[in-house]
């Protein structure tokens, strides 16, 4: 299941209303192992006791012998839950003899909840523990981002109670996101550019960016982003990733240990419940219309061939920005030819859904900019933009909205 999907489904599951942390955590477990596109088979869910220094059994399913209710493991004796703190989930080879005899030989753990300092380590509240067929790297990932958004919605559980928005200081954020945001239209040698944000709030977690790269601005840098939380939190996470983006490119960085360093960035600076999509891409003055992108989890942007009237997605080459902070990130490429586009685009565009909550979508999206693929990159963002608005109008779900569109004119 892709990324962004398996995230947004945990937090709809979430979303609801549950008496406790534990209803809360249970319900999203149980629905996990039900959805077959995951492919987990059981799982466990451990509490820290902070007065005990252990973890004690809090749930427990699937098909696998149950541990006894009282069950516990004490932390001394498991090193590896110290590096949890750091790589927040980690997988490996049973060593408790009784966990054995249950017939468990390796184990996936990740953190969920606050972090909690225990003599000289730092240990989550909450372990969330899959079961499935092929404990790998693919199975860690998956628990990451479900570790991310359910930390996400305890948090806002807590801070629901006393949150107050102060109104001055939204019009400020407001004001400042909408100073360092780029003008709309940008003209980069044979390219035409157009983007446009839609905040579904005061401010936006989405954003998008052009940026000169190289000495002589031989390069230049396109970006979209989506930090995941809503409102200010997410504003401000979009408006620092955007900043130290700028800041990176202008020391001549290549893109993959770019998106490397953003990524460990983000791991590192934000909260544990917080993450972001990323897409970078650069054009080069060149006949060549040579493209060299990543995209760290973001909706794959759709290249359409004006030759043939083909469409092609920029899949992602690495994973979202901040759950796994040692993630290898790749580059691929594209070549421009006259006429053809390039659509970037938030997952406001095409998950919105009408009152009959059918999603806007990616086909839908396709024959769209095939539809209007003969005008500017101006005309393109505003006729799309209506289109999802006029689909959407009534409809129950809300999200920020971004389009950036490249068109090679010559």
């Amino acid at each position: 299941m892709n990324q962004k999907k398996l995230y947004k489904l945990v937090e709809s599951i979430a979303s609801k209303h549950f008496s406790s942390e534990r209803e809360l955590l249970i319900s999203v477990i149980n629905q996990i192992i039900e959805n077959e596109d995951i492919k987990v088979t059981g799982g466990r869910i451990w509490k820290l006791n902070i007065d005990k220094k252990s973890y004690n059994i809090l749930y427990q399913t699937g098909n696998f012998e149950k541990l006894n209710p009282g069950f516990e493991l004490k932390v001394e004796d498991y090193p590896m839950f110290s590096l949890i703190d750091q790589e927040r989930t980690i997988l490996g080879d049973e060593t408790n003899e009784e966990l054995l005899e249950k017939g468990i030989f390796k184990y996936s753990a990740s953190g969920v909840g606050s972090k909690i300092k225990i003599n000289d380590n730092r240990y989550y509240e909450y372990l969330l523990a899959l079961n499935s067929d092929k404990i790998d790297d693919k199975l860690g990932l998956n628990l990451s981002i479900i570790a991310t958004a359910l930390t996400s919605h305890i948090k806002q559980r807590r801070y629901s109670a006393s949150a107050s928005h102060l109104k001055a200081d939204i019009d400020k954020a407001r004001q400042l996101q909408k100073s360092i945001l780029p003008e709309h239209e940008y003209n980069f040698g044979d390219y035409e550019i157009y983007g446009v944000t839609d905040p579904a709030e005061i401010v936006s977690g989405d954003f998008f960016d052009y940026i000169e790269a190289g000495r002589e601005g031989e390069r230049l840098g396109i970006v979209i982003g989506d930090a995941a939380s809503k409102g200010v939190g997410a504003a401000a996470e979009a408006m620092y990733i955007s900043g130290a983006l700028r800041m990176a490119i202008g020391f001549e960085i290549k893109i993959t240990p770019l998106m490397r360093r953003m990524n460990k960035l983000v791991n590192k600076i934000f909260e544990d419940d917080k993450f972001a999509s990323l897409f970078y891409g650069e054009l080069l003055m060149h006949k060549s219309g040579l493209f060299l992108y990543a995209n760290a989890g973001h909706n794959p942007p759709i290249f359409y061939e004006a030759e043939t009237g083909e469409t092609e997605l920029l899949d992602t080459t690495g994973p979202l920005l901040g759950p796994v902070p040692n993630a290898p990130y790749y580059i691929e490429s594209i070549n421009f030819q006259k006429n053809d586009i390039l659509l970037l685009f938030s997952d406001g565009i095409t998950e919105t859904a009408n009152t009959k909550f059918i999603q806007y979508g990616d086909e839908r999206l396709i024959n769209k900019l095939k539809e209007v693929s003969s005008l500017s990159p101006k005309e393109i963002v505003v006729t799309i933009l209506e289109d999802v608005v006029k689909y959407s109008k009534n409809g129950s779900y809300t999200d920020d909205k971004t389009l950036v569109v490249i068109k090679k004119i010559s």
